[in-house]
């Protein structure tokens, strides 16, 4: 079967136009995800047995169903449940975000039980409240230590992103099978769609790299 690219080149503006929507939908979903995912952490490490049985839960739940449940879950679950509909783009940044929450959640813990414990235990001597502890010594060096990982979580979050095409989000592989079935060019919108996801990944590898050299330089 003849492959070219001649019927879909017209297209590509509206391809790239998916970008704006994916790099909405990875910032968001990473903001709720860091914020979240410290709250989680944290909660795993306290003393109070509850909180830390619901963040257990929690982050056994995200990690043990599949994402695009989750997503199809809030996407139609809660408009049936609750009457309220979220929309495609903002149910998408919730599903995701609240999923690399549960990631994130443990990655920043392994960072925070990796900082060493003398420097709580200075702290607490030096009578410095938990949380300015927490903010001002523990968690900058967690997030040091974590870096790599949190890095490798961002660029997985934005593969998976992908998955909010079965909601209808008009994201870059939306479009691409859009086009495809106008032109009945799968393989090579795919082909292009899978050319700019990696560009968009080695991008924020690449970003990732240079912070992680800075602080390299800084230490």
């Amino acid at each position: 079967m003849e492959i070219s690219f001649r019927a879909v080149i017209p297209s590509l503006p509206f391809i790239l136009q998916g970008v704006g929507v994916t790099l909405q939908l990875v910032i968001f979903s990473i903001m709720i995800g860091l914020v979240l995912g410290i709250v989680l952490s944290l909660l795993k490490i306290s003393r109070i047995k509850p909180l830390m049985a619901v963040a257990s839960i929690y982050t056994s739940i995200f990690r043990g169903t599949p994402l695009i449940l989750q997503l199809v879950l809030i996407y139609f679950g809660l408009p049936q449940l609750f009457g309220v509909d979220l929309g495609e783009l903002p149910s998408a940044i919730l599903a995701l975000g609240l999923n690399s929450a549960a990631y994130i959640s443990e990655i920043i813990r392994a960072g925070i039980l990796a900082v060493e414990k003398g420097q709580t235990e200075a702290s607490m001597a030096l009578g410095i409240p938990y949380r300015n502890m927490m903010q001002s010594i523990i968690l900058p060096q967690a997030f040091k230590n974590t870096l790599p990982a949190l890095i490798n979580e961002f660029t997985a979050l934005t593969k998976e992103s992908a998955v909010v095409t079965v909601t209808g989000t008009a994201d870059i592989m939306r479009r691409s099978i859009i086009v495809g079935a106008q032109n009945y060019r799968y393989f090579e919108t795919l082909l292009i769609a899978g050319v700019i996801y990696y560009v968009l990944v080695t991008g924020i590898s690449l970003v990732g790299k240079y912070i992680e050299n800075k602080f390299a330089v800084s230490d």
